[in-house]
């Protein structure tokens, strides 16, 4: 790697670019052979690096996949925060689907291999995270005085961008025309639940 530091700062640029390569290759290695089975040696070996190159980055495998999660989900930590602050309003539902949705297909890979790998994920510290995450949602996405059924439909309005990930991803159908006939179902029941169902 080129230790030189130029005035715009490119020496970080370069460390982040490698450091996502890593990531982006150990995703790739635990989905194709899962987590327990992919060592740090064989993430090198797709890289085409040292081991101790690796290591400059992440000394366990649990610090790629933790570095991973914490990268590809901090939008959903961001629209907890910003949902936080608006009132509950039938925009404010409507817009934290759509943002969700978006962040649920850019993080689309770990979301796969999270799914595919549940008993795994549950060993390792970022179960505890993503169940904070959904916690963190549900509070945003609810009102606590709403009716059992229409916090029930918000819910369900999150699980259906999911579904649409996971349950629908092997149907025949144009990408784009899928996402949006899903976020279609998710702005549905939150609409519901909002006008009361």
């Amino acid at each position: 790697m080129d230790v030189t530091m130029d005035d715009d700062g490119t020496k970080q640029q370069r460390r982040g670019n490698t450091r996502q390569r890593i990531q982006d290759v150990a995703l790739e290695l635990f989905a194709e052979q899962g987590y327990d089975k992919t060592s740090l040696r064989e993430i090198a070996e797709r890289l085409d690096v040292t081991k101790a190159a690796l290591y400059y980055h992440f000394k366990t495998k649990e610090e790629i996949l933790v570095s991973i999660f914490e990268d590809l989900t901090q939008p959903i930590e961001d629209l907890i925060e910003w949902g936080r602050e608006q009132p509950h309003t039938l925009e404010t539902k409507q817009e934290i689907v759509r943002r969700y949705g978006q962040a649920l297909d850019d993080a689309a890979p770990l979301f796969r291999f999270m799914q595919e790998n549940q008993a795994t994920i549950r060993e390792l510290r970022i179960g505890d995270s993503f169940k904070s995450r959904m916690q963190g949602l549900r509070e945003i996405i609810i009102d606590p005085d709403a009716p059992l059924t229409d916090q029930v439909r918000c819910i369900s309005a999150l699980f259906t961008l999911h579904a649409g990930m996971f349950v629908l991803q092997d149907l025949d159908v144009d990408p784009e025309e899928k996402r949006a006939a899903v976020l279609e179902v998710a702005i549905d029941l939150v609409t519901q639940a909002h006008q009361g169902g």
